[in-house]
């Protein structure tokens, strides 16, 4: 990239979005933290300061749209543009620990904040930083999914998550075609199951692994893809 581009990602202060801050500030983007609480993307930031990298935060809670305004117009005020929206924050409160419900009992309340958190966050971050995309004439947002979302391959266990990961394929997909193949890519991408607070020990992948394409994806060239489901930097099935 001829400039230096400024990146803001959503739950961004541990696991995958720490390090997709990681690998963008190595690539010389300018990532910015964006954290529920602030103290703990400032604790993220000085992580990533001890290896020589200067990430900024902002607070933002992708759960209240007062806070994605006021998260989003702070970066700006940062930087003056934000050219990379990694929608990487999510919850998945509806397996084993929650009793593994199904379709049949699952309660409509997690439901409903797996919805806020899952969808209706990314969509609200999207609706804030396109305008600025927009008039700078670049953008490249970045949906982080699930195989668990995958029609293609669904299935049991799991509902209010995979239905939020099903929606936000689909805002993936509409947004793109909204959009055309101009200068805002948009495309969703599986991390794989990884090592984080929501993947657990078992799981099989580092956090390196998870970031890796979600990085590609948001430093893509302008010949690059727009309106794609990838994982390991390939397209999968919807």
């Amino acid at each position: 990239m001829a400039e230096t581009r400024v990146a803001l990602v959503t739950g961004a202060n541990r696991g995958i979005g720490l390090e997709i801050v990681r690998q963008l500030g190595r690539l010389g983007v300018m990532p910015i933290i964006a954290s529920r609480e602030l103290d703990k993307g400032k604790r993220a930031a000085e992580q990533l300061a001890s290896e020589g990298l200067e990430p900024a935060v902002v607070q933002l809670d992708v759960d209240d749209p007062q806070s994605i305004a006021t998260g989003v117009a702070n970066a700006k005020d940062l930087f003056g543009r934000i050219d990379i929206l990694v929608n990487n924050a999510g919850i998945l409160i509806d397996g084993p620990s929650s009793g593994a419900p199904t379709v049949e009992n699952v309660p409509l309340s997690i439901v409903q904040q797996t919805f806020t958190t899952n969808i209706f966050g990314p969509l609200l971050m999207i609706q804030a930083v396109l305008p600025t995309m927009k008039e700078i004439g670049y953008g490249r947002i970045v949906n982080l999914s699930s195989g668990l979302g995958q029609l293609s391959e669904m299935g049991g266990g799991y509902p209010a998550y995979r239905m939020s990961k099903a929606a936000l394929n689909t805002l993936t997909r509409t947004l793109a075609s909204d959009l055309g193949h101009g200068d805002i890519k948009v495309n969703a991408m599986c991390p794989g199951w990884v090592k984080t607070d929501m993947g657990g020990p078992e799981a099989t992948r580092s956090p390196e692994e998870g970031a890796e394409t979600a990085v590609w994806l948001a430093t893509l060239d302008d010949s690059g893809p727009t309106g794609g489901f990838f994982r390991d930097k390939k397209q999968i099935a919807w």
